[in-house]
């Protein structure tokens, strides 16, 4: 009340309907907010989100955080895609579980047993969840349960391929790994588009840039094989395999080297802007 007071005697009246929606909006934020500020005061007022995943040990305490506060989203919104996304925050913590179950405690023994529940409960979870998903049209769900070998998903993906569903550059990556080993040219064409869907500073996927790389490699296309490196390159620059790859495998000539090194900026600076359009880079056989 203090504060909607002081911008009362501050503000002048022309300006209190946008100031008010301001002090309203604001109020209903920190309620939101307030009322849950830490992970113990939301288990304390919901435990069956926090149990049994062994809320005190210090290994995979990221995770678990991650996965509680996700399951209380889709406890709020019970929608497929929070059940989604809590069944790949169950798995990260799971595979964390996995590694801490084999740890043996310096002290309180009882500390693995209960690590165990939890990668028990992890399964059971996993399990729950991709049941209640099974029915789902979302395509991001359809894909991962093809991804887990369910050959009924892998014909509904497919037979949405031109649906504006798929317009997604992970979507869009999945359809040219199905079409690598039928037909190299749509799968390129599928990368360059999945690429185009990139808005300003996402997060690029990595595989489409090195999946480029390899299948212009694997048409002797020497020229954009070196551009596409060196773009995934720039995108991963401590992986191991890229700066072997890079270093042995493509050695163009000097000033051919400068010319495509100035293509792989000009590439890098409109994925960074989410302005990407395919490049035609010349072709040169090995």
């Amino acid at each position: 009340m203090s504060l909607i007071l002081f911008f009362s005697c501050t503000i002048s009246s022309h300006n209190l309907p946008s100031v008010r929606a301001i002090i309203l909006l604001s109020l209903l934020l920190s309620g939101c907010f307030d009322r849950y500020r830490t992970t113990d005061s939301l288990c304390n007022d919901n435990a069956s989100l926090c149990q049994p995943i062994n809320l005190n040990d210090g290994q995979c305490r990221i995770q678990r955080t991650n996965l509680i506060w996700q399951r209380y989203d889709t406890l709020q919104i019970p929608s497929d895609e929070h059940k989604f996304k809590e069944l790949k925050a169950t798995q990260e913590c799971q595979h964390c579980l996995e590694y801490a179950a084999r740890i043996e405690p310096t002290e309180l023994k009882q500390r693995k047993t209960k690590r165990i529940e939890a990668l028990y409960h992890s399964y059971e979870s996993i399990e729950r969840l991709t049941k209640e998903l099974q029915s789902s049209q979302d395509p991001h769900i359809i894909y991962y349960r093809w991804s887990q070998g369910d050959q009924i998903a892998k014909q509904q993906f497919i037979a949405l391929e031109g649906d504006k569903k798929l317009e997604h550059p992970e979507l869009q990556l999945a359809l040219a790994r199905y079409y690598v080993n039928k037909d190299k040219h749509k799968s390129l064409d599928l990368l360059h588009h999945s690429l185009s869907l990139y808005k300003a500073k996402d997060n690029i996927n990595i595989s489409i840039l090195r999946s480029l790389s390899t299948l212009y490699y694997q048409q002797h296309n020497m020229a954009a094989a070196y551009v596409w490196t060196n773009i995934a390159a720039h995108y991963q620059p401590n992986n191991t395999l890229q700066k072997i790859t890079r270093h042995n495998l493509f050695k163009p000539p000097e000033d051919e080297q400068k010319k495509l090194d100035r293509v792989a900026l000009n590439i890098i600076a409109t994925l960074n802007n989410g302005q990407y359009r395919r490049t035609s880079i010349i072709h040169q056989q090995s």
